[in-house]
């Protein structure tokens, strides 16, 4: 190699991996040695070098670091495409400044590059997008899914947005609008419009061939649709096309008793009818029956951690963020959890006015205030242990409104037994402790009883009504019912003690 091809090579590869001049000169003296490999078809005889994998350094961030600090990007090149996922890899990059993460970045393929782009999180993938020229962020979009390029225009800032879409093709322009206008969490905002469709004349040997020429472009090739005007009418798998005879044709083959879902579906129903049947992708059809795209299975699974995700949040008592935890601001989480606090201290409100009530009664009986927070807290276990396993019941399809009769008679069979439990332990530890004589033990272990069964009653039908009444179930959670069944426990609290003790009848 002579002078001049080398120079050209240092600031070819100075202008790909955005060095410094000094870098540049370290390449340039790597090249003098031999330790940079020319090209990609080199870097595959050299293989041998690493003939056990187990011979290498596991690729950590700090594994990284090192080899960009050795200025080693031969191997680190190798690494990276060999032993990392992409999805491992974006989190890995989450740990970099621009400038090694852009020298990442730029090590990797077209299709590996897209990949781990669409894996990021929102404020590195726009630190990245700013950093890149146009030219290579073209190359990034047209390898993406076109599901995956709506997914993050929608977290993008609009400057970063006009920028992505002068990146793109016309036509894929069209086809992204096309999904940013679907309804919010609906099946035609997540599904993916390139799919394999085939005509019900084609054979077999013809159907093959189509997807060798255009698989490579498509989410999946498992399951290829059958088509009719743009009217769904079939579908086959790539199974049944390998088994058949190359003369046969599509309409032969095909299976027309298949599963659908519109546009305008709610995303949960079709991640979970995808669950539920174990399918690989769920055509999408729209308001006229042709078909617009599919959902695929890895986007079911993204639908139903974020639903997960929100529940949890609601149960808290948190209003829920597609952020994560570092990525969300103070602010942020103040603004997320301060309307559902400032809810539940004013709810205890009734709490107050309940024990106002009973001031009286609890100046002349004071031993009675000592058994409030057990009861109180004992009531709201059992009431979140039953909402907790109805919204999970609801969520997995298990549990409808039509079964809330069902599920009342089987709580209440579970509450009694638990209640007659808890009541005959509490009982034995007042007598033992000498907390009180053996009718403040009755008042405790009826009231305890009356506590159970009420929260347990409370906890498995607010689920219930608020899944009839079009919201959230999740919202019926802990600190709502916690709330309810405090009130109601002590009102039967002192209306039982009332009933016992003479002295309490007439307040």
């Amino acid at each position: 190699m002579d002078y001049l091809e080398k120079e050209s090579r240092v600031d070819s590869t100075k202008k790909d991996l955005g060095l410094d001049e000094r870098e540049r000169l370290i390449l340039a003296e790597e090249l003098n040695t031999g330790t940079l490999l020319e090209n990609e078809h080199k870097m595959g005889e050299n293989e041998s070098e690493y003939e056990n994998l187990d011979d290498r350094d596991e690729l950590t961030v700090a594994r990284i670091r090192e080899l960009l600090e050795a200025h080693n990007y031969r191997d680190l090149k190798e690494e990276l495409e060999e032993d990392t996922y992409p999805v491992d890899l974006a989190d890995m990059m989450e740990e970099f400044d621009q400038k090694y993460l852009l020298m990442i970045f730029r090590l990797l393929s077209k299709e590996a590059a897209a990949e781990t782009f669409s894996y990021m999180r929102s404020d590195t993938r726009e630190e990245l997008i700013n950093a890149l020229t146009d030219s290579e962020l073209a190359e990034v979009m047209d390898e993406m899914y076109l599901d995956d390029t709506a997914d993050v225009l929608e977290e993008m800032p609009a400057n970063v947005v006009d920028r992505l879409l002068m990146a793109t093709d016309e036509e894929t322009r069209a086809e992204i609008n096309a999904l940013l206008k679907y309804p919010q969490n609906s099946a035609g905002s997540i599904m993916n419009v390139e799919y394999i469709a085939l005509r019900r004349d084609m054979t077999v040997e013809d159907a093959i061939l189509k997807i060798r020429q255009v698989g490579i472009n498509k989410e999946t090739i498992y399951t290829c649709y059958v088509t009719e005007r743009k009217k769904l009418i079939g579908e086959v798998d790539v199974k049944e096309l390998l088994t058949s005879s190359e003369s046969k044709l599509i309409e032969e083959i095909m299976d027309t008793n298949f599963l659908y879902a519109r546009t305008t579906d709610d995303q949960e129903e079709v991640a979970r009818t995808i669950t539920k049947y174990g399918l690989i992708a769920l055509p999408i059809v729209d308001h006229e029956d042709c078909m617009v795209g599919i959902v695929t299975v890895d986007d079911a699974m993204t639908v139903l951690q974020e639903e997960t995700n929100e529940d949890i949040s609601i149960m808290a008592g948190v209003s829920p963020t597609e952020d994560s935890y570092f990525e969300t601001s103070v602010w942020q989480h103040v603004k997320s959890r301060l309307p559902w606090l400032v809810f539940l201290m004013l709810s205890g409100t009734l709490t107050q006015l309940v024990m106002n009530k009973y001031e009286a009664a609890l100046q002349i009986m004071p031993q009675l205030a000592g058994f409030i927070p057990m009861l109180m807290d004992t009531g709201g276990n059992c009431g979140c242990q039953s909402s907790t396993l109805i919204i999970r019941g609801i969520a997995v399809g298990e549990i409808e409104f039509k079964d809330l009769f069902k599920v009342i008679f089987k709580e209440v069979r579970v509450a009694v037994l638990i209640s007659i439990v808890l009541a005959i332990v509490n009982g034995l530890r007042i007598l033992i402790m000498h907390q009180g004589n053996p009718v403040i033990a009755l008042v405790i272990g009826v009231t305890m009883a009356c506590t159970v069964v009420m929260s347990k009653l409370v906890g498995c039908i607010l689920p219930l009504l608020a899944k009839k009444i079009k919201m959230d179930p999740a919202i019926m959670a802990t600190p709502l019912i916690t709330t309810l069944v405090d009130v109601s426990c002590l009102s039967v609290y002192f209306a039982i003690a009332c009933a016992f003790f003479t002295q309490l009848r007439n307040i």
